[in-house]
């Protein structure tokens, strides 16, 4: 009996937008993802940091998701789900992530062993960035 999940299973997050060539430019320019494949003008499918993305244009219930429509976010602060993003300098991503042309709700924050920051996609999907630095060894408890 084969396993699930199979060995070679790969997990791809969908992402329903509004306007998939200005979404694939967001990703493609500013996140850094790398593009796998288009379809009909309705989808992109995008490799990003070992994961798969899937861009759709919304859509009404089908056959096999008969109560289910789809449609990006309407609210861009009542979120049902965020990307975090670990990176080694959460400053020097920021700076980075800047300059390619996303915008951040606030610049980065330290809060204890970790700094981050949260950017939005053209949609409103939710990205944060995050550094966790480790407590150092030679560091003393009070």
């Amino acid at each position: 009996m084969p396993a699930f999940p199979a060995p070679d299973a790969a997990l791809t997050t969908i992402l329903v937008v509004t306007d998939v060539g200005r979404s694939k430019a967001w990703y493609l320019d500013v996140l850094g993802a790398t593009l796998h494949g288009e379809y009909g003008g309705t989808s992109v499918v995008l490799r990003f940091a070992d994961a798969w993305l899937l861009l759709v244009t919304g859509g009404g219930p089908t056959a096999d998701k008969p109560t289910v429509t789809l449609g990006a976010p309407v609210d861009p602060d009542r979120l049902d789900h965020l990307f975090t993003i670990r990176v080694p300098d959460c400053r020097e991503a920021h700076a980075e992530l800047t300059r390619r042309g996303a915008t951040f709700l606030t610049d980065p924050v330290t809060n204890g062993a970790e700094t981050r920051a949260f950017f939005r996609d053209p949609d409103g999907h939710l990205f944060e960035i995050s550094e966790y630095r480790a407590a150092s060894a030679t560091s003393s408890k009070p």
